[in-house]
């Protein structure tokens, strides 16, 4: 990556002051949104009955409290966008970003009578789902606004420098015949050593967050069943592990001739024939039996699932989807969002809507999450003959499409609030990681550097832990 710099210190300064208020203004009415789709505020909402007050309620309920100051926030998040559109009319925003600006400000007024609407009790299920699809618009164009403003800003993309995904080159042949070198190692060095690759081979490092993943759609499933025991957890996540680890080998043995072309791959196990090919497959083919095992204990639909999963990752995003289209990392994020279906089944014994909506926050969180590493290693994937975003359409583009994507997960994340009881942990997560992760993508606008693009892919892993964390003991504790 790139660092550019502005040649005019002055037009950065004007145009980091309208980033900054859009950036507030998607966080403000985000707050709002995800607040709104909580549980607690339709409570809040029933106590008080008034509008814009609570007429002859009690003051002193909490509940009144909430819908008050939710109130008070909309007014004061209304206030920021419309200082945001007199920010964007005065300085040399593009007509894109005025037109979205001001499809927030239209709809600010219909949300905000429909919210009336619906506190005084004359609508019913259809209309409060309507004012919430419409703050789901405000927050929507906002993105917009921002990611076009953004894009003005900072593009730098040398043209040269794209590619057309035909002129990649194609992977070197693998010489399979090569022979497993012999450590100069004995006793339980070399034992050590063994083990080690072979769990390498298993990417431990993926284990924590798809386990997490696993373990929120459990959660979920348990305020909805009383399935959920210490059995079906542990075979549960016991399956789960070796499922990964099982993907993991097969990836690695797969790849190995592409990794042995890239910096940061070329020591794994199997690409430095520290374990052979065939060792490789056969101890994925182990650990897949062993995690249908594990599923099998729980529910068949729970191993049918797991399966699904270890097929996806090892065939259909390693050899199908991965070198050959470039939307290999959007359509390989089902990969991921698998996990959430698992767990949810594992418990119910069936897909349910609330652990769709947990996939689906997966499934949209993914190209957020790892076209940070895509733009990091642009040259090393490069190198490797895949056709990932910064090396199809480039860095300008990747940047939009990590904002983009992250304002489709957290969308994701209030549909699933809406679909289920997660109060208030899960709301202030949502909002307070999501922004924090907002703000070093917008960084990685500005900077465009490798540190730069690590920083928003740590946030990236910092939003969804947390957030997996939160659903977890917001469903079972709180």
């Amino acid at each position: 990556m790139v660092h550019v710099s502005f040649t005019d210190p002055r037009s950065a300064l004007d145009g980091s002051q309208l980033t900054t208020l859009l950036a507030a203004s998607v966080v403000g009415v985000y707050l709002l949104v995800v607040v709104g789709a909580t549980a607690a505020l339709a409570e809040a909402a029933r106590v008080c009955a008034g509008w814009p007050g609570c007429a002859g309620a009690d003051l002193s309920s909490p509940a009144v409290l909430v819908a008050l100051g939710h109130r008070a926030a909309a007014s004061l998040v209304g206030v920021l966008v419309l200082v945001t559109a007199v920010v964007a009319l005065r300085s040399d925003a593009e007509r894109r970003v005025l037109a979205a600006l001001l499809g927030a400000l239209v709809l600010f007024p219909v949300q905000v009578s429909v919210g009336a609407f619906v506190a005084t009790g004359g609508a019913g299920g259809l209309v409060s789902d309507g004012h919430l699809l419409v703050g789901m618009g405000i927050f929507a164009a906002l993105v917009l606004a921002l990611a076009w403003r953004l894009e003005a800003e900072t593009g730098s993309d040398d043209e040269a420098a794209v590619r057309d995904p035909d002129t990649l080159e194609p992977p070197e042949p693998v010489d399979t015949d090569t022979p497993s070198p012999t450590p100069d190692l004995s006793g339980l060095a070399r034992v050590r050593a063994v083990a080690g690759a072979y769990v390498q081979l298993m990417k431990p490092r993926l284990m924590w967050l798809l386990c997490l993943v696993a373990s929120a759609g459990m959660a979920l499933a348990a305020t909805t069943s009383d399935e959920l025991t210490l059995g079906v957890v542990v075979a549960t996540l016991g399956g789960g592990v070796l499922a990964i680890g099982a993907s993991g080998t097969y990836n690695h043995a797969l790849e190995r001739d592409i990794d042995r072309r890239m910096e940061r791959t070329a020591d794994r196990p199997v690409a430095t024939h520290e374990v052979p090919v065939r060792n490789a497959f056969a101890f994925g083919g182990l650990l897949t039996v062993a995690a249908l095992g594990a599923f099998l204990t729980v529910n068949l639909l729970a191993a049918a699932l797991g399966l699904a999963a270890i097929v996806f990752y090892s065939v259909i995003y390693t050899l199908v989807l991965k070198p050959n289209t470039v939307q290999n990392t959007v359509i390989g994020g089902a990969a991921g969002a698998l996990p959430a279906l698992i767990g949810w089944a594992a418990v119910t014994g069936e897909v349910g809507l609330p652990g769709l909506a947990l996939a689906g926050v997966i499934f949209l969180w993914t190209p957020a999450h790892f076209y940070n590493l895509a733009l990091a290693y642009r040259d090393d994937y490069e190198r490797g003959g895949f056709p990932m975003l910064p090396v199809v359409r480039g860095e300008t583009v990747t940047r939009k499409h990590i904002l983009l994507y992250l304002a489709a997960t957290l969308l994701a994340a209030t549909v699933l609030a809406e679909l289920t009881t997660l109060g208030w942990l899960y709301a202030a997560t949502t909002v307070l990681l999501g922004a924090v992760f907002l703000v070093a993508v917008v960084r990685l606008h500005y900077e465009r550097t490798e540190g730069a693009a690590f920083r928003a892919f740590h946030a990236s892993n910092a939003y969804l832990g947390a957030l997996l964390l939160a659903i977890v003991l917001d469903a079972l504790v709180v």
